[in-house]
């Protein structure tokens, strides 16, 4: 039954029908209280949400109360109608409560569904941004490969084209020498009335001339050629710099990638496994009780070790980080006794988690007791969901 500190407002509304009841009733002479209070009852779970939600039970309380009417109008003062009175209050309140429960479990599941639509929006988002990257640093490789080749088909021009512009240089010497020697042998000729020696001397000299002539240009061709291949090895330690350079920024990209992509996965894993959430505190997993620990115990059960392993997988893939282990308790129980026994709880998870190679270090263990409660204490399945362990994956150093 929900207690009356809970819900003010329902207990204003039984006071109010309390005080109708009275007013209804009072001239028919003196009501057996267990038959008011079974009418009170029914009248406030037919109004609530149980008309909707526990509609069966709604029905069940109704006969009940239908049965003690006939026999309290057939008999005043009989016992049977107080005890079916009392049988068809408590019907109502059992309404009442069922109702109460089914809304309840239909909030967690519209919840979880929610927290599950996030969860994978947030992983298409990281999928998807995987991929621009990835598509982003293809297209930057492709566009520092197309810059070198234009580079290097720009240089091999230029070198083409200095080549071209020297051989056409020398060719122009060769024929301006040659024409030189031509006029120089006609002058000769026409002076055919100087002496012989003279003649000879003239020839000579034109000869050693155009000797030196051709030394000077060939020196001037083997230091084109010199400056051509410097250039050309210039070039090529510049193309394998570049392409240095952008192996490192593609092995740095896939290096980050990588990183992203193993830290989404570890996400989707403990997705699978537990209850994920972020928090200010940190990343927290919430690992229900009743699959870790047996009622008032705090060592593992087998199939407890089980998840956990697959916890601790899932962890290992992500960055290391500082771990608080968190152990909490339902409200049955003293306040003490409760402290001592999450602080075990979360002790022995603790424990199983170094043994599996975790740095002791990094990991600490407090016991919270039945603090902070995510479901009523009032049922069972609220109690089970409060016996809980959280593991907060406690946010990077900056």
């Amino acid at each position: 039954m929900i207690g009356w500190k809970e819900h003010p407002m329902k207990l204003r509304g039984s006071l109010v029908l309390v005080a109708c009841a009275a007013l209804l009733y009072g001239c028919a002479g003196t009501v057996p209280s267990e038959l008011v209070n079974a009418r009170l009852a029914y009248e406030h779970a037919s109004a609530g949400p149980a008309a909707r939600l526990a509609p069966a039970d709604l029905h069940k309380a109704q006969l009940a109360l239908d049965q003690a009417e006939k026999f309290y109008a057939k008999d005043e003062g009989s016992y049977y109608a107080r005890d079916l009175a009392y049988v068809a209050q408590r019907k109502a309140e059992m309404a009442d409560a069922q109702a109460s429960i089914v809304a309840e479990q239909d909030s967690k599941a519209r919840a979880n569904e929610n927290f599950q639509v996030v969860q994978g929006d947030l992983l298409q988002k990281k999928s998807d941004d995987l991929d621009r990257t990835r598509t982003a640093l293809a297209v930057s490789e492709r566009n520092g490969e197309a810059t070198a080749e234009q580079l290097s088909a720009e240089q091999k021009a230029r070198l083409e084209a200095e080549k071209r512009t020297t051989e056409q240089r020398l060719i122009t010497q060769e024929k301006t020498q040659d024409l030189n020697q031509t006029r120089t042998a006609l002058a000769v000729s026409e002076r055919s009335g100087q002496a012989q020696s003279e003649q000879l001397s003239a020839a000579q000299q034109a000869r050693r001339d155009a000797d030196q002539r051709t030394a000077e240009q060939r020196l001037i061709a083997e230091e084109k050629s010199q400056d051509l291949n410097q250039t050309r090895t210039a070039l090529a330690v510049s193309e394998r710099s570049g392409q240095v350079q952008s192996e490192q920024l593609s092995a740095a990209q896939e290096a980050r990638l990588a990183a992203e992509q193993k830290t989404a996965e570890a996400q989707a894993a403990l997705v699978k496994l537990a209850a994920l959430k972020e928090e200010a505190r940190g990343m927290v997993i919430t690992l229900s009780g009743s699959v870790l620990f047996r009622s008032d115990e705090a060592i593992l059960m087998p199939g407890a070790e089980t998840r956990l392993d697959q916890v601790v997988a899932a962890l290992t893939s992500t960055d290391r980080r500082n771990i608080m282990v968190e152990g909490y308790t339902d409200s049955q129980g003293s306040d003490s006794y409760n402290l001592d026994l999450s602080q075990r709880r979360a002790d022995a998870v603790r424990a199983y988690i170094v043994g599996r190679g975790w740095d002791a270090g990094q990991i600490q263990a407090r016991g919270i007791g039945e603090e902070r409660p995510i479901a009523d204490n009032l049922t069972a399945e609220g109690r089970a969901n409060n016996r809980r362990v959280e593991i907060v994956l406690q946010p990077a150093a900056k």
